[in-house]
């Protein structure tokens, strides 16, 4: 396109955009911004829209304004970390309506979301953004997001991580600072940046995703619910059961070492044919680990530490994890209703049901009182989520594993459950592989998973949360490629549902 053409184009597809009726609204903003922004970098159109948009932003109706105060912020945004340049300039005068606007709105007005996400990308006007969102009462949760967009880095004394869901919740929780201070120590100067400018992401991430769901869907978020921590000494912890809870799924588990046959005891469990030892406490067998000869008999792992971070995945970060990945902003799925889906869709045949990645236990909880607590075993890689499990469920075993290879024979397993995991997996396509080999035909795998958006500009916004911490975001699957992983591991689907970006499914083993 030659330059004498582009702001005629420019003009064109603001003005289709402006001018659209109600029901076409949705489909002109896509089509504006897929010619100005293209996975997070813009075209050579940008800026000459963003003059125009800037130039007409007062003019535009609420609805309007929400939908381009979005793309504003997603077109400055293509510039970071610098804030100053020529389309960061372009929009920036309109900071002062932008703002103006913003102090006379409600802290759940949508368009209100869409200017603090804008306006989170002018750390220079930091002091008056952020009297315009104390203005509104800006929930604590997106103050602390705008806040955090709005800082700049001292090196000297880094902040990184606990951006993700935001950094007020990790105060209300009162998380120490110590570990935080010994990992960022060890970064090096050009790590700090990249943390920084990670976290800085993640917070432009979270403000954008809700805004844009509350632009598009037109209606306010729902305010989250206020959490308490009980104190830790208040904690149930994992006792030693009475009994050997591993004697009725002995016959399933295969040692991960050579795939021999296990045998467990209340210490540590053998394997009979290559002798490798691991150790089992508090009902929990670590297969994480192997022992020498007796040195098993001290051996007491995670059952003493501190359930605190456990409690605040599964209070805080779980909630908030369903409100970005599942488009779940009105709270619509419900805890309620996935104790339903799940009660109604696991249907085991004979052998052990397997909790496949689950956490704390807060749904093994239901798949035992939907199957009979004797039928299940729990397994997650992280001890510290076991060690809460078997404290809320003493009937349960435990196993700390990872999902490739799962410790259980060919065919031997009644159904597996994997609740909102498999996107966390460090190998999917590994883990319903092993599923599929270990079901027994007639089966059931229950999952409670994500999907990729089919806007580009939500699942920019989800795949941007990549705080310092973690350096990997989300992993929402892609339907058809879900499905083939299915297929290939010898799964059918016999039942699935959808709403917003989650998924949930049953299949069948063949």
């Amino acid at each position: 396109m030659s330059a004498s053409a582009a702001p005629a184009k420019v003009h064109e597809l603001v003005s289709a955009f402006v001018d659209a009726p109600d029901d076409r609204l949705d489909a002109e903003f896509r089509q504006l911004t897929g010619a100005l922004w293209r996975d997070g970098a813009a075209t050579g159109l940008a800026l000459p829209a963003a003059e125009e948009l800037a130039g007409r932003f007062e003019a535009l109706d609420d609805r309007r304004r929400g939908y381009a105060a979005v793309l504003l912020g997603l077109l400055v945004e293509t510039e970071y970390p610098a804030t100053d340049g020529p389309v960061a300039t372009a929009v920036g005068t309109g900071l002062d309506a932008y703002a103006d606007l913003a102090g006379g709105l409600d802290q759940g007005d949508p368009l209100f979301l869409a200017l603090c996400y804008l306006l989170a990308h002018f750390p220079a006007a930091r002091e008056r953004v952020l009297a315009a969102a104390r203005q509104a009462g800006l929930h604590e949760d997106d103050y602390s997001r705008l806040d955090r967009a709005l800082a700049t880095l001292d090196p000297e004394h880094p902040v990184l991580g606990r951006v993700f869901p935001s950094p007020a919740a990790w105060q209300r929780y009162g998380a120490e600072g110590d570990f935080d201070k010994r990992w960022i120590e060890a970064m090096s100067p050009e790590e700090v940046v990249r943390g920084w400018r990670a976290d800085t992401g993640t917070a432009f991430a979270g403000l954008g995703a809700k805004a844009y769901w509350a632009v598009r869907n037109w209606t306010s978020p729902a305010v989250p619910a206020e959490i308490e921590f009980p104190p830790a000494e208040q904690v149930v912890r994992a006792a030693e059961p009475a009994v050997n809870l591993f004697d009725a799924h002995e016959p399933a588990l295969r040692c991960p070492a050579c795939g021999g046959a296990f045998h467990v005891a209340a210490r540590r469990a053998r394997c009979t044919e290559c002798d490798t030892a691991y150790p089992v406490s508090a009902g929990i067998l670590d297969l994480t680990k192997t022992m020498a000869g007796d040195e098993a008999d001290d051996f007491d792992f995670m059952v003493a530490e501190t359930p605190g971070m456990t409690l605040f995945y599964e209070r805080i970060a779980r909630p908030n994890f369903l409100r970005l990945c599942g488009s779940n902003w009105d709270d619509a799925v419900t805890t309620g209703i996935e104790d339903d889906y799940l009660a109604r869709h696991v249907r085991p045949v004979e052998g052990p049901v397997l909790d496949l990645g689950c956490g704390a236990g807060r749904w093994t909880g239901v798949l035992a009182d939907t199957v009979g607590a004797e039928r299940v075993v729990a397994l997650d890689a992280t001890g510290p989520m076991l060690s809460m499990l078997r404290a809320r469920l003493p009937g349960v075993p435990a196993i700390r594993s990872g999902a490739a290879p799962l410790p259980f024979k060919d065919a031997s397993l009644g159904a597996v459950l994997c609740w909102n995991a498999l996107q966390a997996f460090p190998d999917p396509p590994a883990a319903v592989a092993e599923v599929g080999r270990c079901l027994r035909p007639g089966g059931t795998f229950t999952v409670m998973t994500f999907r990729n958006s089919d806007d580009p500009v939500y699942r920019h916004f989800v795949a941007a949360h990549t705080p310092a911490e973690y350096r990997v975001g989300p992993r929402p699957f892609d339907p058809d490629t879900l499905k083939e992983l299915l297929a290939d591991a010898g799964l059918r689907i016999r039942e699935e549902w959808g709403p917003g970006t989650f998924v949930f499914f049953t299949a069948e083993r063949a």
